[in-house]
């Protein structure tokens, strides 16, 4: 006789539990990215690093693809464009400011960097699972 244990199974798990954590992992994703660009635009905590820029300068521009890219993602919004291009945003980033300054990633300070490239990356095919503007607008577009 079969085992009753049906509290979760493969179906559960793929259909119901598997869009709400990948709705998590964008929001989660979504609200420390936008932490970062608030950082860069309006300086904001204060005491963060790299403080407010000029928004024509490099960093100024990083942070307002992260401001709103984050608020987009964070909303579930154009959710696989965005993230395609924070994705890119951070593989930039990686390259231009930390990988010069070595080759690990723990020496260098990019170990947030690499992660936010390769969650964004999976966002951007994946999509935005539970909970988004996207689902909303297009039940089959939630992932």
């Amino acid at each position: 006789m079969k085992a009753e244990s049906n509290l979760i199974d493969d179906r559960m798990l793929k259909n119901v539990w598997a869009p709400r954590l990948l709705a998590a992992l964008r929001i989660m994703s979504a609200l420390l990215f936008l932490e970062h660009g608030l950082v860069k635009v309006v300086g904001f905590p204060a005491e963060a690093e790299p403080g407010q820029q000029a928004l024509l300068s490099l960093f100024g521009i990083a942070g307002l693809i992260e401001t709103i890219g984050g608020g987009l993602l964070l909303i579930g919004l154009l959710t696989r464009p965005v993230a395609f291009l924070m994705a890119g945003e951070m593989a930039i980033g990686y390259f231009m400011v930390h990988a010069p300054a070595s080759f690990f990633p723990v020496v260098n300070g990019g170990d947030a960097a690499i992660l936010f490239c390769f969650v964004f990356l999976y966002l951007s095919v994946a999509g935005p699972g539970a909970w988004s503007i996207d689902g909303m607008r297009s039940p089959k577009s939630h992932g």
